[in-house]
Formats: C-alpha cells, structure tokens, sequence
C-alpha cells in the first residue's frame, strides 16, 4: 500500500510551528567545592584534631612527619658534636720522666738519698741570657746546694709566716759567662710538665717560675695553691725540699 504524503502548505506549517515552540534546555549544574566529608567525632571546637583527620583522609603528610622525614636540624648536630668533658679527658698523672732525677708522677722528684746512690752528684740546667740572648747549660753540686737552701729554711723559716722571703720571689740570677752581664741568666722554661724542678731549687731561682707554673706543682703534690705567688712559691720550696728529704724540717 502506497503512503501518500501530506500537501505542501501543511509540512510548512507543521515545522514552522515546530521551530517557533520554546526548547527546554538542560540547566549547568553548579560545581560544588571538593570539602571532604565531616568526621563523625569531630567539632568545631577541635580545629587541630579536624586538620589531623582530613589531612589522613587525603593521606597528606603533617608538619611533624615532614621534620621526621628531613632528619635532625643543623643544631641538633652542632649539640651532638660538642665534646663532653668528663674523666675520659682528664690527663693521666704518669709520664714518661723529662730527667733522670723526675719520676713517672707530675712534678714528684727522687729522694735524695735515692739520687746519690745512683751517682747523681751534679744537676744541670738551660740557662738563657736577657742580654745576648744566648742560652747554655750550667750545673749545680745536688749536696752542696740542697744544704744551702736547708740551712736557710732552717734559720728562716719562723720569720717566713709561710710567705716566701723577697731573696727567693726576685732572685738574684747568674753572671752570663759569653757577654759578662750580670744578673741576666734565666732560667729557661717551656711546658709545665718539663719543668727542671730540682735544677731551679738548688739555684733558689723558682721565683723566675709564673703563679700558673706553681699552682701546677702543687696541684700534683698535693698542696694548698690558693693564694698570692709568695704564699704558693713558699708551699713550692717546702714540696720540694720534703720529696728530697722526708725527714727534714719540712712540713707546711
């Protein structure tokens, strides 16, 4: 069966009609902010513990695992690397002897007795000259001069009221026998720990010593080193004196 099309006139009505009707358009929806869900426990009066859930929601690190993570901070290493002082730094009281009169111990001597019978009968000692500027050594006679500085503590020791004398705070030092100059030769002196000891008590010249020098001697023999340099230089000549001869008069 043949289907037969509408005339003209109508097919143009029908689309003008069609054209001319409203077309209902689909509206935009309006985006919504990406806000992630609320924690069920969570409260506005909480910001920090709602910070610390949504930043685990979106699996985003926080501030504390971030310095984890860095590692520790330039102070942190500096307080590390201090060095602590403890016992491990204090410095040994054994040595190896700087002289053959010296023992193992800081600033300890043989005793006199002990010197002798091993033939040590002369003490010698570098000497420096304030003139020429020229250094030598020069000995001293150990029972000779050791009598001379204990018949003088003897005679004087009273008077002392455990101060030292002004013959032994300013010495009288040695003639140079290079340019002739008198009272120029010094004692030379470099680490506390080479101190010559013995060669400085025989010639009384400890004096030349510094307030430092005699607070490390009586730092390790034991005694009182608070106070003036005559009251240390007097416990210097008595430490001295004692560790040669045990059984003189002595005592401080």
């Amino acid at each position: 069966m043949t289907r037969v099309s509408p005339p003209l006139e109508e097919n143009e009505d029908a689309w003008l009609t069609l054209s001319l009707s409203p077309v209902s358009m689909p509206q935009p929806q309006q985006s919504q902010p990406l806000v992630p869900p609320m924690h069920p426990f969570s409260s506005p009066q909480e910001p920090h513990q709602e910070m610390l859930m949504l930043l685990h929601e979106f699996d985003l690190p926080s501030k504390e695992h971030q310095e984890q993570e860095a590692g520790p901070s330039s102070n942190q290493i500096r307080a590390r690397r201090k060095p602590v002082r403890g016992m491990n730094q204090r410095k040994s009281e054994t040595i190896i002897p700087p002289y053959p009169w010296a023992t193992t111990k800081r600033a300890t001597l043989y005793s006199l007795d002990h010197l002798l019978s091993h033939g040590m009968r002369t003490i010698p000692g570098t000497m420096k000259c304030k003139g020429c500027d020229k250094q030598y050594d020069i000995e001293f006679d150990l029972l000779e001069k050791f009598n001379h500085v204990s018949q003088f503590i003897e005679e004087t020791k009273t008077n002392m009221f455990q101060r030292a004398p002004s013959t032994w705070m300013s010495p009288v030092l040695p003639i140079c026998k290079l340019c002739g100059q008198e009272n120029s030769l010094k004692p030379l002196i470099t680490k506390k720990r080479t101190i010559n000891w013995l060669f400085l008590l025989l010639g009384q010249m400890l004096g030349c010593c510094t307030l430092a020098h005699l607070k490390y001697f009586c730092k390790h023999a034991n005694l009182h080193r608070t106070g003036a340099k005559d009251r240390v230089l007097y416990l210097t000549y008595m430490g001295l004196c004692k560790q040669l001869n045990p059984e003189g008069p002595f005592d401080t």
